[in-house]
């Protein structure tokens, strides 16, 4: 089966546990305002890719993968849920490790026919919660955050081990509130979620608007600092625990 991907990473150090082979999927229908992967929106472009081919990528160094594996990430890869479930079930019958890092909005209770299969090849859910109030998440996405909610609640109730995580934007996200809020609502599923990681926002990406011709919506936003994202962590973790 073939996918449209953007492109690979053969040496990923934060994409999961261990060291990872990377692959960011093309195409997503969030526009979050500090994205620094505007190029992978685009559904249906990239380049065209079978699973073998990123099968042997792997095997090939399975050396390097021994304590890590293979990451889908995008982009959203579940916009191309039947690709990336191939993907993972080749990865799985090699007895290679697979990690899933999506946002959680392709996301549909009552039709889970499809992700019930992917999960059945999945390891981890790396699952990134970019806001919890419904309103600001449609501010900062210009999608609804329900479906990433129930989403979480579906992995729970699934047994599939989660790392969330939560970027960290002054002015956006990074409120006291939010963060309690944040916590309160991951406390029932902390026995799945085996990590909470709070990323500082950085301006990094900006460039890539610039090469675009398009805005950068977040010009004036400061980046986060390493303390910032460490307190909103203390926060997060505090509120799972009331």
């Amino acid at each position: 089966m073939q996918g449209y991907i953007h492109s690979i990473e053969t040496l990923g150090a934060v994409d999961g546990p261990g060291v990872r082979f990377v692959v960011f999927f093309q195409g997503c229908p969030m526009r979050c305002l500090y994205c620094h992967n505007p190029d992978t929106w685009e559904l249906n472009a990239g380049t065209p890719t079978d699973t073998d081919e990123l099968i042997e990528k792997v095997t090939r160094n399975i050396s390097f993968y021994r304590t890590g594996g293979i990451t889908a990430t995008g982009g959203e890869p579940l916009m191309q849920i039947e690709f990336l479930t191939e993907l993972f079930a080749k990865a799985k019958a090699r007895d290679i490790h697979t990690c899933l890092d999506t946002s959680g909005i392709a996301f549909k209770l009552g039709d889970t026919q499809k992700l019930d299969e992917l999960l059945k090849y999945t390891d981890l859910v790396m699952l990134d919660i970019k806001h919890i109030d419904e309103q600001k998440h449609i501010e900062l996405t210009k999608q609804s955050g329900k479906n990433v909610l129930e989403f979480a609640k579906y992995l729970n109730q699934k047994g599939i081990k989660m790392w969330i995580r939560h970027v960290v934007v002054p002015g956006i996200t990074l409120d006291e509130k939010y963060l309690q809020d944040l916590g309160k609502f991951l406390a029932p599923l902390k026995n799945t979620i085996e990590k909470i990681e709070t990323l500082p926002y950085h301006s990094l990406g900006k460039h890539k608007y610039q090469n675009m011709g398009i805005d950068y919506p977040l010009a004036d936003t400061p980046d986060a600092t390493k303390e910032q994202a460490a307190t909103a962590k203390d926060i997060i973790l505090k509120y799972m625990e009331i």
